[in-house]
């Protein structure tokens, strides 16, 4: 491997670990901190694909449609938590896990009906669709950048929100002690509801960028939903921190594993898993941080 291969699956990693945060950061809101075992997790992210190639057929401009489309997901996942979630939080885990199955359901009996079951392409825009040459012959697409950066940016923005905010202040003591919480005057249902709407944004934002660099197919949320949660155990659970560190370590892992092992490339993000796990139970940060 040259150094200029090195350097384009370097990217690729980066930008897959961060997109990856991307959408496990919502699940590490909802589940870390909600306590909330949401299956429906990579549906968000598949509703995220089918939702920007549903506007890009009425609106011919990406910035505007991804703007559409941040607030129709945080509306939402307000709705979603209002009309279903708010009513599992002190329901068992078995519940919550056959609503959540029964929500991937019906979010894909609602995809097949309004939008088919083909397989389907989304153009980035003319803006982001060249590439930036590395050397010879290869070169890297700008589209792929312009992902990490906006995801990179999303990661600052969280980690000032939650951690130099009075909202923040507000979710880290709320995930510690909620009884405590309200008895402090906080509306802990209001909170929570913002919380929800918040994750579910971000995995259907995460399903917007996403889908110009991959098909927009059926089911294409479930092995998302599976290596989201490989992440928040990872990094540890309620922690956004660690979801960006497992996330980027996934990246790394799972892209050099394909290009210098593909055999056995499907494994190595668990056996990462099992190696953490042995040192460290309880993941890589604690919850809150």
């Amino acid at each position: 491997m040259d150094i200029t291969t090195f350097l384009i699956q370097c990217l690729n990693s980066v930008q897959y670990g961060l997109l990856l945060f991307l959408i496990a950061s919502g699940l590490t809101l909802i589940f870390g901190i909600m306590g909330v075992i949401n299956l429906a997790h990579g549906s968000f992210f598949m509703i995220g694909a089918y939702l920007i190639y549903a506007l890009g057929m009425y609106i011919n401009n990406f910035a505007l449609a991804l703007l559409l489309g941040v607030i129709l997901a945080v509306a939402f996942g307000y709705l979603l938590e209002w009309g279903f979630f708010s009513f599992l939080y002190e329901r068992e885990h078995l519940l919550q896990v056959l609503m959540t199955y029964g929500l991937i359901l019906i979010f894909e009996a609602l995809r097949s009906i309004l939008l088919g079951d083909d397989v389907h392409g989304v153009s980035p825009p003319a803006w982001l669709a060249g590439s930036i040459p590395l050397g010879n012959g290869l070169s890297y697409p700008i589209y792929r950048l312009f992902i990490s950066l906006v995801c990179m940016l999303i990661a600052i923005g969280m980690y000032i929100v939650i951690r130099h905010t009075r909202l923040g202040m507000k979710i880290r003591a709320g995930a510690t002690n909620r009884e405590m919480v309200q008895s402090l005057g906080v509306n802990i249902s209001v909170l929570y509801r913002i919380v929800f709407a918040t994750g579910v944004g971000l995995a259907i934002f995460a399903g917007m960028i996403s889908a110009p660099v991959s098909s927009v197919y059926p089911g294409m949320g479930g092995n998302e939903l599976i290596i989201c949660f490989v992440v928040v155990v990872i990094g540890g659970i309620g922690s956004i921190k660690g979801a960006l560190v497992a996330a980027l370590l996934i990246g790394f892992v799972d892209t050099f594993g394909k290009v210098l092992w593909p055999e056995g490339a499907g494994a190595l993000i668990y056996l990462l898993m099992v190696l953490v796990l042995l040192f460290k139970p309880q993941g890589l940060f604690k919850q809150g941080t």
